[in-house]
Parts: structure tokens; sequence; C-alpha cells
């Protein structure tokens, strides 16, 4: 049979969703239990200028080292790629990266220092609720 599976699309949606909801509810319990004030949705929240240029050379920096990914694992055979310039590799250490980042400037700059505590917490649930879903074949819905 060719083809992806015909309930793969519901299947994925249902994946996202849950973790959405998982990630979401862990970040605002952790909020409400360390009295953080909540950051905007899909905003790039820097605290100061120095961390705005911080972002934005790690930022351009990793569309760089995207290219480069791709430029060396399409010489390569398919089989024989380089797992460390995958695309999604490099996406996971963007978020990592960043997320560090963040947290170290909330914890130096911030008004409520307490939000490094947020964004490192909420770091370590999304990476063990990836690691998790990724070892399960995505609790076992895949």
């Amino acid at each position: 049979m060719y083809g992806a599976d015909p309930m793969f699309g519901p299947k994925l949606i249902l994946i996202v969703t849950i973790a959405g909801v998982l990630m979401y509810s862990f970040e605002l319990g952790l909020r409400k239990w360390l009295k953080v004030e909540k950051r905007k949705f899909f905003s790039y929240n820097h605290v100061n200028a120095k961390h705005k240029k911080i972002d934005w050379t790690i930022r351009i920096s990793f569309m760089v080292l995207l290219f480069i990914g791709f430029g060396i694992n399409i010489e390569r055979d398919i089989q024989e790629s380089l797992w460390y310039w995958e695309p999604w590799f490099l996406l996971m250490l963007l978020i990592v990266v960043t997320e560090t980042v963040q947290a170290i400037m909330e914890w130096k700059f911030a008004e409520n220092r307490r939000a490094f505590i947020v964004t490192l917490g909420c770091l370590f649930f999304s990476i063990i609720l990836f690691i998790t879903a990724i070892k399960t074949d995505f609790f076992w819905m895949l």
C-alpha cells in the first residue's frame, strides 16, 4: 500500500492538541503558583535591548546552520545523512538555546526574578514531553 494512513491527519491533530494543552496548562499552573505575570502569546518577550540583540543573533545563526546542514546532507546518501545537521535537531537545539538565554536574561534583569523558573520549567517539561512522545511512538497513536 502506498501513501499515508488515512487516519494520520486526525491523529496528528489530536497529538498536537494534547501536547499544546498540556504545555499551556503546565505553564499556567506554574505562573499562578510562582505569581509571575503571563507573557504575551507568540511574542518575543525580550527583557531588554541586549537580550533582543542576542536573541536575533542566535536566530540568524541558526538559519545559517539550517542552510549549511541542508547543503551537507543533500550531498550525502539519504541513509548516511548526519542526524545533527537535520532540521528537526537544529530546531530543537534552537528552542533550547533561545529559552536558556531567555531564562538567563530573566534571572539577571527581569523585575520578577521568579520568571526564569517558569521559563526553565516549561523548557524541561517540553523536552520531557517530546522525548516521551518519540520513545512511545507518539503515545502509541502512530
